[in-house]
């Protein structure tokens, strides 16, 4: 189980502890790490549907990180930079397979499985276990399957879903709407109480 951040660092910005660590500190970066850790790895394993290929990009995703982190420049958020180079990882691994690899059989358990203390992200995956979900978002246009988990589980605003994609907030508040719907459609009910719409997106 990783060490939690100390209580000076749980208040500092991403950025500030970005900073701290490009200055030499070592904890500022551990800090960072217990901060995005589950979230990043599940996202992962939301985009591959192979825990053992999310594992492996998780990896060379704060590798990357470590490596580019002394050049790494405040001009677009950590958050958004962390998952720019995780998109890229994940882009790399479907150009080298020419396709998304299939679920394992006990994808949906494992999935299940995993740690997450985060209020938001148990009622989507309860949302999930209930009404099928996973299958939904399966069947969205990767851009927009994308955009929906950048948006309602790392909770990201639109101008850094934006940075992240490479593509403007009107863009993405486009696909994020038509994903809304499509999943809505699929689904045959609303989207559960909690989730932001496309308007609601700060």
């Amino acid at each position: 189980m990783d060490a939690l951040p100390q209580p000076e660092a749980a208040g500092r910005s991403d950025d500030a502890l970005m900073q701290a660590w490009v200055g030499g500190d070592a904890g500022a970066f551990e800090a960072l790490y217990a901060r995005h850790r589950l979230r990043l790895h599940r996202f992962l394993l939301r985009q591959l549907r192979d825990p053992g290929l999310a594992d492996e990009v998780f990896q060379d995703t704060w590798q990357r990180v470590v490596a580019a982190g002394r050049d790494w420049r405040p001009e677009a958020s950590f958050t958004a930079w962390l998952y720019r180079i995780a998109r890229n990882r994940v882009a790399d691994q479907w150009r080298a397979r020419q396709h998304r690899p299939p679920a394992p059989d006990d994808a949906e358990a494992r999935t299940a499985g995993l740690e997450d203390p985060e209020t938001p992200e148990r009622r989507l995956d309860a949302w999930q276990r209930q009404r099928g979900l996973q299958q939904a978002l399966d069947a969205l246009p990767a851009e927009q399957r994308e955009v929906v988990l950048l948006r309602l589980e790392q909770e990201l605003t639109l101008d850094e879903i934006g940075d992240i994609t490479g593509v403007g907030r009107e863009t993405v508040k486009s696909r994020l709407r038509y994903a809304m719907d499509k999943l809505r459609a699929a689904l045959a009910g609303p989207v559960p109480e909690g989730v932001p719409a496309p308007e609601d997106a700060r």
